[in-house]
């Protein structure tokens, strides 16, 4: 059974940093593109950062140059280091594959930035 649980959230002041882990159970993680989401409260769910098998990245505009996402396919983990945060990025953060799976949407990691 497919399971995917984030960790790392918190709450931190507007300019700090945050690292999200993602660690994936019963898949053979590195066959497959993963993808960060956030939803904000009353908003949509929204792709922020995806990253190949291979390790290339790409970015939503409204995170380039502020977050970092990696993965270590021996630890079935993807990572989101997410630095100069702002308010505007509080939201529930997910990892899923890349396009997501419904049924695999695990409980988020919850990040408050406040200012």
């Amino acid at each position: 059974q497919v399971q995917l649980v984030e960790s790392g959230g918190g709450l931190v002041q507007a300019g700090g940093s945050l690292r999200l882990s993602c660690s994936a159970s019963g898949v053979i993680f590195s066959f497959d593109t993963m993808g960060w989401y956030r939803q904000a409260s009353g908003g949509q769910r929204d792709l922020v950062a995806d990253i190949t098998t291979r390790g290339t990245a790409n970015y939503a505009d409204f995170v380039k140059g502020r977050f970092t996402v990696s993965r270590d396919n021996a630890k079935n983990t993807v990572y989101l280091e997410m630095n100069s945060l702002k308010p505007e990025d509080s939201a529930v953060y997910y990892c899923n594959f890349r396009p997501p799976v419904s049924r695999f949407w695990g409980k988020g990691a919850l990040v408050t930035v406040f200012s």
